[in-house]
């Protein structure tokens, strides 16, 4: 099969080479079957393009979808939460504001308007904080279909990503503002990027992707002019960078970044590993988890980062899962040293999923 685009990856590939990183380190083998997880690992190094093996049981493009549960009693989580009117809501809310968010970011590129978020700010306030009362943004964005417009939705999962994530580190409503005013607007840059190179479903050449990396510079130099808050500037110049040095465009280590910048890095990534995409659905919060312990602990401020996966892990608490090896149960007990990894009762047995190393959570039910 050769190059492919990671928008066109699916479970059951098989790598045809080593998928290295830009640091030259080995981040998946040859040979590799490829799963959920390991194509968000690729995703969470930003890697658009590994050798694939023709594969005679790869899905067909027109595989049929899966067949939607009726039965009340077996849907999963995610089916019954479609069927509230909390999630209608938000859905529909969601998508007007990213129509608006759309113009809003166009118009600034476009036409050289001065940026003003104040009706996508006032839409986000609706969006978390319905008459009905809050809602868990966390799984809301997770179960919203794959948009064409995939920059736009993005940038609007991140903002509010990060109006939450500011509320659990503590900030004041005034920074809680600037934070998911960074979020909404740190891939401007991308506007500037052509959509041949953007919408291209597969084989980037090296060369695209250079061009792809200049999007946060192209951000700065479209905000830099206005009368903006800084921080927003910033971590659009910076959200890619990580505090080991590793990121780009200008491999600062932590002390040179932005503190805002390191919220939307987290949540930008976080986003794209957990929000659906055409090439596969969802994948589970704790899955992503277990990728940032294992790979992200030293590439991410390590007090935000904690925080961030320390809140994302309560929340599920007490709710119904499924194992890799089929059982289902429910979280009983969260394992602070391995947050990926909590206690489950599966009918009158507890599964320490520390101890049990080769099952995971695999879903939310």
């Amino acid at each position: 099969m050769g190059k492919v685009h990671i928008s066109k990856l699916t479970p059951g590939m098989v790598l045809e080479a080593d998928a290295y990183n830009e640091a030259d380190q080995l981040i998946l083998p040859e040979g590799l079957k490829l799963t959920d997880k390991t194509i968000g690992k690729l995703t969470f190094y930003g890697i658009q393009n590994v050798l694939i093996l023709d594969c005679p049981d790869m899905p067909a493009d027109d595989a049929e979808e899966e067949e939607i549960e009726t039965d009340p009693e077996k849907m999963s989580y995610s089916q019954r939460l479609k069927q509230t009117e909390e999630y209608k809501v938000f859905k529909e809310n969601f998508e007007n504001t990213v129509g608006e968010l759309k113009s809003f970011l166009s118009d600034v590129v476009e036409r050289n308007i001065p940026p003003d978020t104040t009706s996508i700010m006032d839409n986000i306030t609706e969006m978390l904080h319905p008459p009905t009362g809050d809602v868990n943004v966390f799984d809301m964005i997770r179960n919203m279909k794959q948009y064409d417009d995939l920059t736009f939705a993005h940038s609007l999962n991140v903002g509010l990503i990060c109006n939450v994530f500011g509320k659990w580190l503590g900030l004041n409503p005034e920074q809680i503002e600037i934070a998911t005013q960074c979020g909404v607007m740190h891939d401007i840059g991308k506007l500037k990027i052509p959509e041949t190179i953007i919408k291209k479903p597969a084989k980037l050449t090296d060369e695209e992707y250079t061009v792809v990396k200049t999007h946060p510079a192209e951000g700065y130099k479209l905000l830099k002019d206005y009368d903006i808050n800084i921080h927003v500037k910033l971590a659009a110049y910076q959200h890619h960078e990580k505090v080991d040095g590793s990121g780009y465009p200008l491999g600062l280590t932590g002390d040179k970044m932005d503190m805002y910048a390191k919220m939307v890095a987290i949540a930008d990534v976080y986003e794209a590993m957990t929000a659906v995409r055409i090439y596969r659905g969802s994948l589970s919060p704790f899955q992503v988890i277990e990728v940032f312990e294992q790979e992200g602990l030293q590439k991410y401020d390590t007090r935000m980062i904690m925080v961030f996966l320390e809140n994302i892990v309560n929340t599920y608490l007490l709710n119904r899962v499924r194992l890799s090896d089929g059982r289902e149960g429910d979280i009983v007990f969260i394992n602070k040293q391995r947050l990926s990894k909590p206690v489950i009762k599966c009918g009158e047995e507890f599964v320490d999923l520390m101890k049990e190393h080769n099952i995971s959570i695999v879903s939310i039910l």
